[in-house]
């Protein structure tokens, strides 16, 4: 099984290089409104998996994995990963890839990841009143049932994501097309992982570091910890993958550097070493503290979450890229 799990953290780590979409320049200039290959890309991956996923949950073929509408901690930290995700310019599964590709601002990005994952376990038992109340699993399928009307729905709901990637294309007025394969190969690659004859579970990543944090502080036994140790074990597994998958792709394709700063960065903030290593932190950590109090990131809530049309999911992404663009108008000045 960990070699089953290596390997599709590698499929999916190689889907997002393939079109760049780890990158710091493209992550950062979707802040900037610059950019909009990550969003194409996550629009057209969901649309396409409503309806698949859907279909193949419903055949019995693989299960629904919603999570929760804990309303406060999608709203905040809907927000917060927003926030942090602009000031970083990663994603936690990107940050892997892109650490496998030399850039050592994903490496701060980590470390202030795992603080932000240890941080949140200390806090977990006292920010209770502020994540809930919780709603419960919502989704179209909880809402209505298996009918005609759910299976219409399916191809609507798909068809209107599908076309909003094609209407940003359109209105970004660029030729390359490696978004839409980027976004084909994660569709396909969810549809794989949630399969009952594979690991019968979403893709995630933001799991992992508090998964991590709490085994190297030595503060397991808590609550949080047992609550998130086989997703996490599961993601760090995962995560390697996607860390191969940056390395060896960059180190064939002669693209390998060590890179601290990069021109998206130093266009906005000059070129102090200091700076992108005290914000790479910053960034890192409300990543993954934003990331935990919605019980999810870019890949298992926005991802794994819309694509079953989970409203905890859609709402998060509504939130998150508030918040991205928010801090990307105020931030890069």
């Amino acid at each position: 099984m960990t070699l089953l799990i290596l390997i599709l953290g590698f499929l999916f780590g190689a889907s997002l290089q393939y079109a760049q979409l780890n990158k710091y320049n493209v992550i950062a200039g979707l802040a900037m409104r610059k950019n909009f290959a990550v969003a194409k890309a996550i629009a057209l991956s969901v649309g396409i998996g409503v309806i698949l996923l859907n279909l193949e949950i419903v055949f019995g073929l693989a299960s629904f994995h919603v999570k929760p509408f804990i309303l406060g901690g999608i709203i905040f930290g809907g927000l917060i990963f927003g926030s942090g995700m602009a000031i970083l310019g990663y994603c936690p599964g990107t940050l892997a890839v892109s650490l496998g590709e030399g850039s050592l601002d994903a490496l701060v990005g980590i470390i202030g990841g795992l603080f932000g994952g240890l941080v949140f376990t200390l806090l977990f038992p006292y920010l209770q009143a502020v994540l809930g109340p919780d709603f419960g699993a919502l989704s179209l399928h909880s809402l209505i049932g298996t009918n005609m009307l759910f299976y219409i729905l399916l191809f609507v709901f798909g068809g209107i994501f599908i076309g909003a990637s094609f209407w940003l294309h359109k209105m970004e007025k660029v030729k390359d097309l490696k978004w839409m394969y980027s976004g084909i190969a994660l569709a396909l690659l969810n549809v794989i992982v949630f399969s009952n004859l594979t690991t019968n579970r979403p893709i995630g990543a933001s799991t992992a570091f508090p998964y991590l944090s709490d085994l190297i502080a030595g503060i397991s036994n808590n609550n949080y910890f047992t609550k998130i140790q086989k997703p996490g074990h599961w993601e760090v597994i995962f995560l390697g993958g996607a860390f191969l998958a940056g390395l060896v792709i960059s180190l064939v394709k002669k693209e390998f550097k060590f890179t601290l700063m990069h021109s998206n960065w130093i266009l906005f903030k000059g070129k102090t070493a200091w700076k992108r290593i005290m914000w790479s932190f910053i960034g890192g950590f409300l990543l993954i503290f934003g990331a935990r109090m919605a019980g999810g990131c870019t890949s298992g809530h926005i991802l794994s979450g819309g694509m079953q049309l989970a409203f905890s999911s859609l709402t998060f992404a509504v939130f998150v890229f508030a918040g991205l663009l928010l801090t990307g108008k105020l931030f890069y000045k």
